[in-house]
């Protein structure tokens, strides 16, 4: 990214905005950067840079390392983005339900929500164990090869589903991840039948998880609920306790959020 495309030749409120957006973005992409790293990604002179992050220190959006000259986004970005959500109470609705699920079984709970044709993890309760899956909130991953992006996309209206999918690549992470459209949409039958989805080592080596469906009052798939276990912690025996954890946090939360016939206390639907 140069001068150019950062608004050099933009009138100077544009340039100052594209700037703006231009410096949280770079910051978003590492947790801590000097002024010096950012004057050469964004080819930026560094007194702009210094000027730019001092004005956004002021407002609250970037803080400064205290033994440092290194620099970071604060949690008032965070605020601000979940203010962007269509449900902006949806992660306190969660969080209770996330954290007794995660009591119970001593793993990790994502929640997570679309974003184009990826999903993003809301919020995050961590395994009480020294090892689980590595993950943060904000951290976006593959619709295809994951459980919350399955259900949300098993759920979802079959026109939209497509138009979802027409964005996403379908990339082999893993021996065992989905490779094509055709192979998801057999995926998605076979998720619908058993009411929750799966991830089978498909997006990261010796992790399963499985995961539920969160509905609005429409009864439409806005988010979805998981647990995620080291292949070594796995119980099959366990599975359905652990579903059904889920599928009764998701029941509340679904109500509260103004869904009257629960989708998951229906038949399952045949492949």
């Amino acid at each position: 990214m140069d001068d150019e495309s950062l608004g050099a030749k933009q009138p100077e409120s544009v340039a100052a905005v594209l700037k703006t957006f231009g410096l949280l973005q770079a910051l978003a992409e590492r947790s801590e950067t000097g002024i010096s790293d950012l004057s050469v990604r964004l080819a930026m002179p560094k007194a702009t840079v210094y000027r730019f992050l001092q004005t956004m220190m002021t407002l609250g959006y970037v803080r400064q390392g205290a033994d440092s000259e290194r620099y970071g986004l604060t949690m008032k970005v965070f605020e601000l983005g979940t203010k962007a959500l269509q449900y902006p109470e949806l992660v306190d609705l969660a969080k209770h339900h996330m954290q007794m699920i995660s009591d119970k079984t001593g793993e990790t709970v994502h929640l997570g929500a679309l974003i184009d044709s990826e999903i993003i993890y809301l919020h995050k309760v961590d395994s009480n164990h020294a090892l689980g899956m590595y993950s943060k909130i904000g951290r976006r991953a593959p619709l295809y090869c994951t459980a919350i992006g399955k259900v949300l996309m098993a759920w979802e209206h079959p026109d939209r589903r497509a138009n979802i999918l027409q964005g996403a690549e379908f990339k082999r992470y893993r021996d065992s991840t989905i490779a094509n459209a055709a192979e998801f949409e057999q995926e998605v039958a076979r998720v619908l039948a058993q009411g929750y989805g799966e991830d089978r080592e498909e997006f990261e080596d010796h992790i399963r998880c499985c995961g539920v469906p969160i509905f609005d009052r429409l009864n439409r798939p806005i988010a979805g609920m998981s647990v995620s276990f080291p292949t070594f912690r796995y119980d099959p025996a366990r599975e359905q306790e652990v579903i059904a954890m889920l599928r009764n946090a998701s029941r509340d939360i679904s109500a509260q959020l103004g869904c009257t016939q629960f989708p998951l206390d229906q038949a399952p639907q045949n492949p």
